[in-house]
């Protein structure tokens, strides 16, 4: 209850989300900041997606991504990293064997999870 009084997302969701290209789970969370740690599973593709009210910063800490931001597609590897403007069309997938796992910082207004666009989706989500 003091949870949810304090509009914890604790409150009404696990600490690890599972989605069909793998899970997220939040590592931190303050005024105008989210920390998350993000798997994708081998052959996994997040959607072509877009945010109106965050920024992202993403650092790869085990794997290989391919990261699309807008008509560009290039590989992050171990350490690598890479920002995503307000706005910019983006995706992830995993194109190796192992999964990869990289730590997103997410900035702005505004961070829920209904701030996301989505363009394309291997999985018809909305």
């Amino acid at each position: 209850d003091q949870l949810k009084g304090n509009g914890q997302d604790i409150a009404r969701q696990h600490n690890r989300v599972y989605r069909p290209w793998g899970w997220y789970q939040g590592l931190n969370r303050g005024d105008r900041y989210q920390v998350k740690c993000i798997m994708v599973k081998p052959g996994g593709t997040l959607s072509l997606q877009s945010h109106n009210h965050r920024s992202e910063h993403w650092v790869v800490v085990r794997g290989t991504l391919a990261v699309t931001k807008g008509d560009v597609t290039s590989l992050l590897t171990e350490n690598q990293s890479t920002f995503i403007a307000i706005g910019e069309k983006h995706r992830l997938a995993n194109p190796g064997k192992i999964p990869a796992f990289l730590i997103e910082v997410q900035s702005g207004a505004y961070l829920d999870e209904d701030d996301i666009i989505r363009f394309e989706d291997v999985y018809h989500r909305r």
